[in-house]
């Protein structure tokens, strides 16, 4: 199989990039953010491009990133919030090793204080993020291999939970696929 080892999905703040970068350093792989790549390439905060630009700006760069990154990144891949947005984004998911990392709106407000540096969250932080979750959590689990819930649990836990959904066992490869089944989902 092409295409990285794991992919991240999940709402803001829920820790893909940490997770993200324990799971690379502890299968021998890379880490990559499609948030971090939009931000090196535009040399502007994801904020700045939604508040000068506009969301849909932003939603362009971002599909963009993401079909670069699944071509080219053969280790771990986290994607931002909303990337699950696009339908064309869900397709080119289709068959991976994608994992949903999940959390309740109680730890997302613990973790992130729901802060404006969030640019959807900028009014009544704690409304937008339900709203959001209400939007996208369908989403993140049509695409999604496993759901891995990540409340009160420290990143190595997850990181530990993700490994074992996926089947990987730390003795995973650069550039090897799982060999979990596509489509088949596991509850952590």
């Amino acid at each position: 199989m092409s295409g990285p080892l794991i992919v991240l999905v999940g709402p803001m703040g829920v820790g893909k990039t940490t997770v993200g970068a324990l799971l690379a350093e502890r299968l021998g792989t890379g880490y990559r953010d499609t948030d971090a790549d939009i931000v090196a390439a535009g040399g502007r905060e994801i904020s700045d491009i939604f508040f000068d630009e506009g969301e849909q700006h932003f939603r362009d760069l971002e599909r963009a990133a993401v079909r670069t990154a699944l071509a080219e990144h053969p280790g771990v891949l986290a994607l931002g919030g909303g990337a699950v947005l696009d339908e064309d984004t869900r397709g080119l998911l289709a068959g991976l090793p994608v994992v949903y990392l999940s959390m309740e709106a109680n730890e997302a407000v613990r973790r992130t204080g729901l802060g404006l540096a969030r640019p959807l969250l900028a009014i009544n932080p704690r409304q937008q993020w339900k709203k959001l979750m209400e939007e996208r959590r369908h989403l993140y689990t049509e695409v999604a291999r496993a759901v891995v819930p990540t409340d009160e649990r420290a990143p190595e836990e997850v990181a530990e939970a993700v490994i074992e959904a996926l089947d990987l066992g730390g003795t995973a490869v650069p550039g090897a696929g799982p060999s979990a089944t596509p489509g088949k989902e596991n509850e952590a």
